[in-house]
């Protein structure tokens, strides 16, 4: 499943069935999430400039998703007896693409809070019970990109020649008085002192792609406990190689 992909650093987990009926039923799901995620590219830049929002890799991976017709879709399922409606609840998922043997959902975890993993694969729990949904796939950051974020954050500073916090203004950063004094800390304590480079890195990736976040190995912990089941699920997690750099 989705072997174009692996040979370029991709993780793929196949869980409950779903390699067996996306390959019969959903061929089309492997084709198109080829093509959508083989040229998939993030300017090392864009991890660093700051900004609330989306982030503009995510932004394009949507796009590229939707126009292939994986547009973000409600679920709304109601319960009745009797005409008397019981129990009624709204499902939101950011892709989902339709098929005449059924529908394929798909959620983009790049960088949010960790818990967004549960409530994806509990959405997908209900919404496979329910046979509105035959496959759920989840796309986050592998293990190789979450793994070496400090050594990519490293290798821009080194790039371009970035040796202060003002230095990174023109990339779109600008550091609360927090992670200012946070730095100087690092920089300026009598023991162990570190380097501008190593206490920026230090800082700038735990604040911003911690542990807390959604990535491979918070993803994987869940599922291997069973969240989600019975749900069938393809997972992917973006390789570190994803990051571009000019």
């Amino acid at each position: 499943m989705l072997e174009k992909l692996q040979n370029q650093g991709y993780q793929v987990e196949v869980l409950s069935h779903a390699r067996a009926i996306l390959e019969v039923d959903f061929p089309e799901v492997e084709i198109e999430l080829t093509e959508v995620l083989e040229g998939f590219r993030i300017p090392v830049a864009e991890l660093i400039a700051g900004g609330g929002g989306e982030a503009k890799g995510t932004q394009r991976l949507r796009k590229a998703l939707t126009d292939k017709q994986w547009p973000k879709f409600h679920f709304n399922v109601e319960r009745k007896i009797n005409g008397k409606i019981l129990e009624s609840q709204s499902h939101e998922v950011d892709h989902v693409r339709e098929f005449t043997s059924g529908r394929v959902a798909l959620e983009i975890e790049w960088n949010n809070k960790d818990p967004f993993f549960d409530r994806d694969l509990e959405n997908y729990k209900r919404l496979h019970a329910d046979g509105a949904i035959s496959v759920g796939i989840i796309i986050t950051r592998g293990t190789s990109l979450h793994e070496n974020m400090k050594s990519i954050v490293g290798k821009f500073l080194d790039t371009n020649d970035i040796e202060t916090l003002d230095d990174l203004t023109q990339w779109g950063y600008e550091p609360t008085s927090r992670q200012r004094a946070t730095i100087s800390g690092l920089v300026n304590r009598d023991k162990d002192p570190l380097s501008f480079r190593e206490a920026f890195c230090r800082k700038f990736v735990s604040d911003k792609f911690g542990e807390a976040t959604t990535h491979w190995r918070k993803l994987e912990d869940r599922v291997h406990r069973g969240v989600g089941n019975p749900c069938p699920l393809l997972l992917v997690g973006l390789p570190e190689n994803v990051v571009e750099f000019d």
